[in-house]
């Protein structure tokens, strides 16, 4: 019913993946990617996961070719994996550059004119961040004692982190994938790459190899003008000389007498064509006419009957977003995922029904390096109860008994929300290969309970969603690695991980104030995440509500019932009811990335298909869009390179 894609299948043998190639790949990302990648990050906003990935892969695959030997495709996927666990996302604000990335946002937080107009800044506690008058902060340093307890807390949620996943996302998948066998349309990306990859190793070029090439090149072309020129010139410059604009091009003031209250503009990154060329093209096509329908016929509508107070003309895209957002599409995104969560709720419980009486039992690939799930399930029972015990200590300590956060909640939040939404999320991904969440169970909880004050807003809840490592066990099955290898890929990536994101952040921030001008990206867009953290923080403190003002309650109810009469549609004429993921979830998109992607799906469908077949383009797709990943990783880790060594002879004293 959601889709026409059928599950690929897998290999029939598997071998180790964890090698001392490995290990020194993991060395190579820690020290040499993600200083790299925390720069492009700060300055342009580009995150160095997919490069990281593929610059690692294509580095060690020279080197082996060079040594006449080969490097299997279980060995470069293990280090496009470790790739991406060290410059994988870790604060609000999409940081990569590991887990010591929180500590730079936390620090701008408390500093921030957000912070200090809602009254949060002496209310956060000393345990996330040292105040906005230590020496830690003034002196822009990570060797400082009030920096004990937020190291530590993050020390310890990391590796308790680690251990959820695995010991959760592992029976996920077989769930999803074994039994439901649902299709999972972007796990052969990875896939796909390092098999293109291992043939040009072992001299069995496919055409594997010859789309990957062509998507490199393409990425090498258009990276070289969109991040290389700025990234180089910014480094030297008082403004960096950008030729394509970064991250957009903002085109809302200009149309703001059409469509007053709209955002407008559009992203010349061809990364978002590439990757609609990979979406099941229904979720693209009620995408598209979510985000037309609301930005220009809805906001201007609304506009004129006065329901965007905070909104006026000469705003861009970023403050339209932050006024609109606050008058009206807030509780719009509010309605429209309850209806989603609603809708896929039920799909859930009825799959779950009739796996039951199927009771079909499908047979284990052998070699694959399955785990024993009871003991699995007994790590994430005992990870879960160290993070309510963690949360129950920081939240309640030193308050009276009366005005505690209750501990049944911390109780539902582990044992029961997250294992329900991360098997909503592995089923989603599975079938769409896009997230559904249930929304604002954390929110709602929170404020209900009755709870004043703010440091539940900075707890570590154990409210995860790991349904995302269903996908990634599929990614290790397609390339014929053992599990196993990503366990021992693990446990020794972990530390180095921790070191060098303390070392590298620390550098960063000690060169220049963290967001200022030498990093203009996180400048312009920083303040926009600052303002929601700290809006729903007054919603538990003292004082006056800003939370409640923003929460429309007739407008979540209407949400919730047009998101359920669009579904009702959809499914009466029969159309695709993967268009309804993309429809209900989009009116509020920007327009910037929704529009390159309906493009991308457009030639997609019409006109790459019909040229080469669907099933044939549908193994291309993937392993074009790791090619420009590739493609653009090592234009940017060149330019990273060349911009760090020009910031670190100028902060030099001689």
């Amino acid at each position: 019913m959601y889709s026409t894609y059928r599950q690929e299948a897998g290999p029939q043998e598997f071998k180790e993946g964890f090698t001392l190639r490995t290990v020194l790949g993991v060395l190579f990302v820690g020290m040499v990617m993600m200083p790299g990648g925390i720069y492009l990050g700060l300055v342009a906003g580009v995150q160095i996961g997919p490069a990281a990935e593929w610059v690692t892969i294509i580095l060690f695959t020279e080197l082996a070719r060079r040594s006449f030997t080969v490097l299997r495709k279980q060995e470069i996927y293990v280090l496009y994996y470790v790739a991406a666990g060290l410059t994988q996302i870790y604060a609000a604000q999409v940081l990569s550059g590991g887990a010591f990335a929180v500590c730079i946002w936390n620090q701008y937080l408390i500093q921030s004119p957000h912070a200090v107009g809602f009254g949060i800044v002496d209310k956060i506690p000393h345990w996330v961040v040292p105040g906005p008058d230590s020496n830690a902060i003034l002196e822009r340093t990570f060797l400082h004692q009030d920096w004990i307890w937020p190291f530590a807390l993050i020390v310890g949620t990391t590796v308790l982190f680690r251990f959820q996943w695995i010991s959760l996302g592992y029976p996920l998948f077989r769930l999803t994938s074994d039994i439901e066998r649902l299709p999972f349309p972007l796990a052969p990306v990875a896939a796909q790459g390092a098999t293109a990859l291992a043939e040009i190793t072992s001299k069995s070029e496919t055409w594997r190899w010859r789309i990957f090439s062509t998507g490199a090149m393409m990425g090498l072309l258009f990276g070289a003008v969109y991040v290389g020129v700025p990234a180089i010139t910014g480094a030297f410059m008082s403004e960096p000389l950008t030729i394509i604009p970064i991250p957009f091009v903002d085109l809302t003031k200009q149309t703001e007498v059409l469509f007053p209250g709209a955002i407008a503009g559009l992203s010349l990154d061809l990364v978002f064509i590439f990757v609609g060329f990979i979406i099941p093209f229904p979720v693209i096509v009620g995408q598209f006419c979510a985000m037309v329908l609301g930005q220009f016929v809805a906001a201007p509508i609304m506009f004129k009957m006065g329901m965007l107070p905070l909104w006026s003309r000469g705003m861009d895209s970023i403050r339209t977003m932050m006024a609109t957002s606050l008058d009206f599409w807030l509780s719009v995104q509010i309605g429209t995922s309850l209806c989603v969560a609603a809708i896929g709720l039920f799909y859930v419980v009825r799959a779950l029904i009739r796996g039951v009486k199927k009771k079909k039992k499908t047979p284990l690939p052998k070699g694959r390096g399955d785990f024993n799930i009871p003991i699995l399930l007994i790590i994430w029972l005992l990870s879960t109860l160290g993070f309510i015990l963690l949360c129950h200590y920081l939240i309640n300590h030193g308050r009276p008994r009366v005005e505690w956060f209750p501990i049944s909640l911390f109780l539902f939040y582990g044992l029961v929300f997250t294992p329900l939404q991360s098997y909503i999320t592995a089923r989603m991904q599975g079938m769409t290969g896009q997230a559904v969440f249930i929304p604002y169970v954390r929110e709602g909880t929170i404020i209900l309970s009755g709870y004043k004050g703010i440091d539940i807003w900075f707890a570590p809840l154990p409210m995860f969603d790991h349904g995302w490592a269903a996908q990634k066990f599929r990614e290790v099955e397609l390339t014929g690695t053992k599990f196993t290898s990503i366990i021992k890929a693990e446990v020794f990536m972990l530390p180095v991980m921790l070191v060098c994101s303390f070392i590298f952040w620390g550098f960063f921030w000690k060169l220049s104030a963290i967001p200022s001008a030498v990093y203009p990206y996180v400048t312009k867009f920083w303040p926009v995440g600052a303002m929601f953290q700290c809006l729903w923080a007054t919603a538990t403190s003292e004082g006056h509500n800003y939370l409640l003002e923003a929460v429309k309650w007739d407008v979540i109810g209407s949400s919730f019932g047009v998101g359920f009469l669009s579904y009702g549609i959809l499914y009466v004429v029969g159309a695709p009811l993967m268009a309804f993921y993309g429809f209900v979830m989009a009116f509020a998109a920007w327009p910037h990335f929704t529009i390159p992607m309906f493009v991308g799906g457009l030639l997609g469908r019409y006109y790459f298909m019909p040229k080469f077949g669907v099933e044939k383009w549908r193994r291309y797709a993937p392993v074009l869009l790791a090619g420009y990943s590739c493609g653009m990783g090592l234009i940017g880790m060149t330019a990273a390179a060349v911009a760090l060594l020009f910031q670190s002879i100028s902060y030099l004293p001689f």
